[in-house]
């Protein structure tokens, strides 16, 4: 049997909750707008997405494992959202460059207008946040019965995604101050705001 709450506490489920929910962004150096494919092979290399606010409609989460190009297997929390609304983005990487050391890759915006993505899903391997809501959530639902939020065609028709397998849903979410982990993130449209973009030497992360 399904369990049913509205405006859940974050909190209240951390015990339950898969370490992921939703977020956003990673979806490209100067991308604006635009559309990546539903499944592609990760680099492996995790970085860093912070947002002061998260507003999701059509919720879901679900496990899934990931391929690298060598053929490695990394396990995540697939999170996706039909639509996404997101204040103060940021997205770092850190590069090791030979001979001149490690440079951070940091990408901003959505500061003075939110950030809006559509069928997003994020790859998670960690998260935090401040503050969380949840509307009609369902928890324990099988991941192949999944509607109130999209699941990945590409995760749908992937050999690791189980249809009878632990997943999450809800109608809306709200959280605030969160913090993730990532490897990978897809979008059918990502609009991004006084979009910035910049390379520093040194460590220079979200968080």
């Amino acid at each position: 049997m399904l369990h049913r709450a509205g405006k859940t506490s974050w909190k209240r489920f951390a015990g339950v909750l898969v370490p992921s929910v939703m977020a956003a962004t990673a979806l490209g150096i100067g991308m604006a707008q635009g559309a990546l494919a539903a499944s592609f092979l990760i680099s492996g290399q995790k970085f860093q997405v912070a947002m002061d606010t998260l507003d999701v409609r059509g919720l879901s989460i679900y496990g899934m494992v990931d391929v690298t190009r060598k053929g490695a297997l990394v396990p995540v929390v697939v999170t996706g959202a039909s639509r996404a609304e997101i204040s103060g983005l940021c997205q770092s990487v850190v590069v090791p460059i030979p001979a001149l050391g490690p440079y951070t890759l940091r990408i901003t915006g959505g500061e003075r207008r939110r950030v809006e993505a559509r069928n997003l899903f994020l790859d998670a391997t960690s998260l935090s946040s401040g503050q969380a809501n949840f509307d009609d959530l369902d928890i324990g639902v099988a991941a192949g019965a999944v509607s109130k939020g999209p699941i990945n065609q590409g995760d749908r028709n992937s050999r690791f995604f189980d249809p009878n397998g632990f997943a999450q849903q809800a109608d809306s979410a709200l959280l605030r101050d969160v913090r993730f982990t990532t490897v990978a993130a897809s979008a059918a449209t990502f609009n991004i705001p006084d979009l910035d973009v910049r390379l520093r030497q040194g460590n220079h992360e979200c968080f």
